[in-house]
């Protein structure tokens, strides 16, 4: 498949931070690991892959300007571009020598997703997708699944974990859900679950409380590879700011918004 100078930039970047987290990654018991807050750790690992990717990028677009998870977001002199970075998704899954995890990298143009790149270095599959040139797992075109019922999908989820997140809400969700649909399924990695999606392996996924830099690539995926994404209400333009996304394909999408907004059970 050929690749934009940019997304060639973008595929680069991930593979040396995925490189860096390989090697970290086979010694993840030798970590030294601060606590970031209740459940959610940052490791030695994270804060270098993030540099790694910020150093690789800036290096070839100086003027961009860049959001990360761990750096936080650095205005760009360029006005119209920024890179949304994760450097690890799936952090825990990390820590605990579970070996779903993944760089992600987007581009933003004007407030557009044009570009997106999510590299799990663990298993060597490289997502890539560019606005209007299709979605690729490796060299190979993906499209979302094509099943048309809930009751015969699998389905993704993000659980909240503590202090994070209304968990009330998500089991009145998740009740709802699992009772329509053939199977759930809580990976651990939001960017990799998009990827999924894209690629026909998850039919469907929902979570709240998730910010740009886990779902900016993974819904540029899902719509290149013929999927819809929204928020948890519908909106396809709001992602970001509501911090939500429900995704599949046209019919699973919408079917997904309807049956996780069902009303409390009175009983």
């Amino acid at each position: 498949m050929a690749r934009s100078a940019l997304l060639n930039v973008m595929v680069q970047a991930a593979f040396k931070a995925g490189k860096s987290l390989s090697r970290d990654f086979g010694e993840v018991q030798n970590l030294q690991v601060s606590v970031k807050g209740p459940s959610d750790f940052v490791s030695q690992a994270d804060l270098r892959a993030e540099k790694i990717v910020r150093d690789e990028l800036m290096k070839s677009r100086p003027t961009y300007g860049f959001l990360g998870e761990e750096g936080g977001e650095e205005k760009g002199t360029d006005g119209a571009h920024r890179w949304i970075v994760d450097p690890l998704d799936g952090t825990t899954n990390f820590l605990h020598g579970i070996p779903q995890f993944a760089v992600s990298i987007a581009l933003e143009r004007n407030g557009e997703i044009v570009a997106g790149v999510i590299f799990n270095p663990a298993t060597d599959e490289l997502f890539t997708a560019e606005k209007g040139g299709g979605a690729f797992l490796n060299d190979r075109r993906l499209r979302v699944g094509a099943r048309r019922v809930l009751s015969d999908c699998v389905i993704g989820c993000g659980v909240p974990h503590l202090g994070r997140g209304n968990h009330g809400k998500f089991l009145v969700e998740l009740r709802h859900v699992m009772g329509e649909v053939a199977g759930i399924r809580r990976m651990g990695a939001a960017a990799l679950d998009l990827a999924w999606v894209a690629a026909g392996r998850l039919d469907g996924f929902w979570e709240a409380d998730l910010s740009p830099w886990d779902m900016a690539a993974g819904i540029l995926l899902i719509r290149e590879a013929g999927g819809f994404v929204s928020d948890m209400a519908g909106s396809k333009t709001d992602m970001f700011g509501t911090g939500s996304v429900i995704a599949g394909n046209e019919l699973i999408q919408k079917a997904l918004v309807e049956v996780a907004n069902r009303p409390v059970p009175s009983r």
